[in-house]
């Protein structure tokens, strides 16, 4: 027998099994904030929700959802829900959810239940209460591992280590940023509220694996204009830390692969080639006036000269050596006299466990369990 409100609060299997989720919420609600997974189909627009919430205030709830349903009715409810019923034909275990599981979901729900004669589960508590238990999980109590934290100079290959670690939280990844002055990729960063959703489901997935360790790169609090919650983030810098080694040579090619060719790549991918690489240089460049002060004036002109010496000579030659005169003078002016100071502060306080090229990290980390 059907039945027209079925919730769940099984939020842990949500994310172990990556159920798709249909945001019923307003365009504007779920720009904010939503789930991975997630999908917005929303019940009312932002205006007819603007409109329905004004009605709420002057004549209450009744009137508002009176409102409501003449607002969508006709065509209009007809197309919102096909687009549901579409979505739950190629999805069949999709949820429903709406800010507090109230009304909307519940709608919705039964609007799908009475035309497609299948059951639909919506969200008990809704966006909030899910949201609750994910912050609730990046909580330190929760946090049931021994972290331990990959650190090494700018360049020496960190990332490309996690991503080769079943073990990790990629920090950067999530933040759809690589973590430096230069790290902004074309595509924007998730909101912080995705961000920290983001993060949630990943420890989730991984702490149920009931790993002993998860690896993480020796970030700063602000990745781009995401931040690591204050807590959690305490939490994981108490881990000890693995020092990767590389040469300098090895660190200017990681750079040119990662800031040069991969970023050229993603301007260009967006913008068409020549739009793309001028897209690239001006924010290398902009990004570089916002280091002036720190890199002082005589070390900020050196590398800005080398810069647009290999700018210019890609764009007359197609080659991009010239540009690792630039990224030597950017790590070894810039970068490396900032980390000195914090990698031999690690040695003191005896923070380093192992020490090593890529090749013996990773083994060394796939020793541990």
């Amino acid at each position: 027998m059907l039945k027209k409100d079925k919730q769940t609060s099984e939020f842990k299997e949500i994310v172990l099994n990556n159920i798709p989720l249909i945001d019923v919420r307003a365009p504007i609600e779920y720009e904010k904030g939503a789930f991975f997974n997630s999908i917005n189909i929303p019940i009312l627009n932002n205006e007819e929700r603007h409109i329905i919430g004004i009605c709420y205030k002057e004549k209450g709830n009744e009137e508002a959802t009176k409102l409501g349903y003449k607002l969508v009715s006709g065509k209009i409810k007809e197309n919102r829900l096909n687009s549901w019923i579409n979505f739950i034909k190629a999805n069949p275990n999709s949820i429903l959810y709406c800010f507090r599981g109230g009304s909307r979901s519940r709608i919705a729900q039964e609007w799908i239940v009475e035309t497609l004669k299948e059951d639909i589960f919506r969200l008990r508590g809704g966006y909030k209460a899910f949201r609750n238990y994910l912050i609730e999980n990046l909580s330190v109590e929760n946090q049931n591992y021994t972290p331990i934290i990959l650190t090494g100079y700018t360049g020496s290959g960190k990332t490309k280590i996690l991503k080769k670690i079943n073990n990790s939280i990629d920090l950067e990844g999530i933040a759809n940023h690589r973590g430096s002055s230069f790290g902004s990729h074309v595509s924007p960063q998730p909101t912080q509220i995705n961000f920290e959703n983001n993060l949630a489901y990943d420890l989730i997935k991984k702490q149920n694996k009931n790993f002993q360790h998860l690896i993480f790169e020796d970030e700063g609090r602000n990745i781009g204009k995401n931040f690591i919650p204050q807590d959690f983030y305490n939490f994981f810098h108490s881990g000890k830390k693995i020092l990767v080694s590389s040469t300098i040579e090895e660190r200017i090619e990681n750079t040119l692969i990662e800031y040069v060719v991969d970023a050229q790549k993603e301007y260009i991918k967006v913008y068409g080639v020549e739009d793309g690489l001028t897209e690239w240089f001006n924010y290398i460049y902009s990004s570089m006036e916002r280091l002036k002060k720190k890199l002082g004036g005589d070390r900020f002109k050196k590398v800005l000269d080398e810069l647009n010496f290999a700018y210019k000579t890609q764009l007359s030659t197609q080659k991009i050596d010239y540009h690792k005169y630039w990224i030597e003078l950017f790590l070894k002016e810039y970068y490396d006299p900032m980390y000195s100071y914090t990698l031999q502060k690690d040695k003191d306080n005896n923070k380093i466990i192992f020490e090593g090229n890529s090749t013996d990290i990773i083994e060394y980390l796939k020793s541990l369990k």
